[in-house]
């Protein structure tokens, strides 16, 4: 399933900042995080991960650090702060209510019509 480049733009914080509340971690590592709790449908670049971490560290919600792997390689690991850890938890709520307006739909959808082309439901427009 191919997730649309909005989705992934709007879930890429509060998925950022979850993944730092697992613990502190570099680039490569939250990339592949993110395909490991996705099951492969978020597919994650470089070129869209790091302008979130460094918006989340100019806003506060994360810190960073360098260090150098067992292999020589220098790797920027991100920590959450406080502020990041109040955000996450605000992100989640949102999400929350997000999630339950959409489940709402879906069953609303489900009970109103027969299935559509590619198993979709929809109800009429008003008025249609």
């Amino acid at each position: 399933m191919e997730i649309s480049k909005d989705l992934m733009a709007a879930s890429s914080t509060p998925i950022v900042l979850a993944i730092l509340a697992e613990g502190d971690s570099y680039g490569y590592a939250i990339i592949k995080r993110v395909m490991e709790l996705s099951g492969g449908s978020l597919a994650w670049t470089d070129g869209m991960l790091y302008p979130v971490l460094h918006r989340l560290e100019r806003l506060g919600h994360v810190e960073a650090r360098w260090e150098t792997a067992g292999t020589g390689r220098r790797r920027k690991y991100y920590r959450l702060t406080d502020l990041g850890r109040e955000q996450l938890a605000a992100e989640r709520r949102q999400w929350l209510a997000v999630d339950a307006t959409l489940k709402g739909l879906w069953s609303t959808l489900a009970l109103a019509a027969p299935p559509g082309p590619a198993g979709w439901t929809a109800r009429p427009a008003e008025g249609a």
